[in-house]
């Protein structure tokens, strides 16, 4: 007579998938049982409250009790929201972008002009220049979302920047709109260039274009504008 072998109930349906559950072989083997019985109770700790002070008071003691708040805030109160106004990091410049790496820029009234990175300032914005006497683009901040990083780079380790170009430069004059008659006529208002900014451009660009004119064709470079031709993908690019 033969013995059939043992065969388990809980039989593979396919490979790593089971006829039961791990909850269901739980409940059919009844080991939550087994579980609870070696349940055991967690004692809370104790809580360290302070002991309630008690003081003399016309011939017999008195507890001091905290004073309820005068004021309760109402259920339309709406609460300030976590504001990171004054926690603001530093913002991180790009690996690719060091003193002197000519950028294309992709935005703005100069899109498509090659300048020349010259520092971070302090609000993360870049600032480049043209310079201005080879392509038209005076020094003027830039935010690095919008900008192409080339491999073309500029020796300006001898270029002092005038400590004058700050942030607070390139914020324009705040212009108060006084009141408007119906049939007056409006003056023209003219973007004139101060003096003292002109001589600034004039001093930054002499410096860096001696290194520009030292270098051949990096001059014609720079006055290049970029576009993309028929056929040509930015992706696939090697600038």
């Amino acid at each position: 007579m033969t013995r059939l072998a043992k065969t388990s109930r809980n039989y593979q349906l396919a490979h790593g998938v089971n006829r039961f559950s791990r909850s269901a072989t739980i409940r059919r083997k009844r080991l939550w049982a087994k579980k609870l019985a070696d349940w055991k109770p967690v004692a809370k700790p104790a809580s360290k409250e302070a002991a309630p002070k008690v003081k003399d008071f016309l011939g017999g003691k008195r507890t001091i009790v905290a004073k309820a708040p005068r004021f309760y805030p109402a259920e339309d109160v709406k609460k300030p929201l976590h504001s990171r106004k004054h926690n603001h990091k530093p913002t991180k410049l790009r690996a690719s972008i060091t003193p002197g790496t000519v950028l294309i820029l992709l935005a703005g009234r100069f899109r498509g002009k090659r300048v020349v990175f010259l520092k971070q300032l302090p609000s993360g914005l870049l600032l480049v220049t043209g310079p201005y006497k080879v392509n038209g683009v005076p020094a003027r901040r830039v935010n690095q979302a919008y900008v192409i990083a080339t491999s073309t780079k500029v020796d300006v380790s001898g270029v002092k920047v005038p400590e004058a170009f700050t942030d607070a430069f390139f914020k324009r004059p705040a212009v108060s709109s006084g009141k408007k008659e119906l049939f007056a006529k409006q003056a023209a208002n003219k973007n004139t260039i101060a003096p003292e900014r002109a001589a600034l451009q004039k001093d930054l660009d002499s410096q860096i274009l001696k290194t520009v004119k030292s270098v051949p064709h990096l001059q014609d470079y720079l006055h290049a504008k970029f576009s993309l031709k028929r056929g040509q993908f930015p992706h696939q690019l090697k600038y």
